[in-house]
């Protein structure tokens, strides 16, 4: 939803006096000439369509990729050593691609001028879903635990 919203970013409108504030006075009295010539009394705010796009595809691929490393991870049911760490491999490239997330809506953050308290329902939510994999990692412990010994007896007979 997010990025359907085009990242919380307002199409706004500054005012002449909004642009001008920080300028120098000779740079000001050169810029207002050019405006009042024109006509200018408003500035849109907007950024380009193309750096929304780049954010957008790099999440839904970041997204993407926990899907499919979640969906690999679930599909294995390890009944030796070999299997549960294949698994235990897929869960922790969920974790990393939940991560990756994470550094790209800080990295949207730093870029757009948006409120981050807007991002912070996403974030909890990631951050709900590394706990929920870890949680998920650590139960497969102990039964994974009992295939590493099993493969240890098999191993030295």
């Amino acid at each position: 939803m997010l990025m359907a919203r085009d990242f919380g970013i307002k199409k706004g409108v500054r005012t002449v006096e909004f642009i001008t504030k920080d300028m120098q006075p000779e740079d000001q009295q050169m810029f207002l000439a050019i405006v009042n010539k024109y006509g200018f009394t408003r500035f849109d705010t907007e950024y380009p369509q193309w750096i929304i796009e780049k954010f957008r595809d790099s999440l839904w691929q970041l997204t993407r990729e926990l899907l499919l490393n979640l969906t690999a991870a679930n599909s294995i049911y390890a009944f030796d050593f070999r299997e549960a760490q294949e698994r235990r491999l897929f869960q922790d490239k969920a974790i990393g691609n939940c991560e990756q997330i994470l550094k790209e809506l800080e990295f949207i953050i730093d870029v757009f001028p948006v409120a981050t308290k807007k991002y912070t329902p996403y974030i909890q939510l990631v951050e709900k879903e590394i706990s929920l994999i870890k949680g998920w990692r650590k139960s497969d412990n102990k039964r994974f635990n009992d295939l590493r010994n099993e493969n240890a007896n098999t191993a030295t007979l």
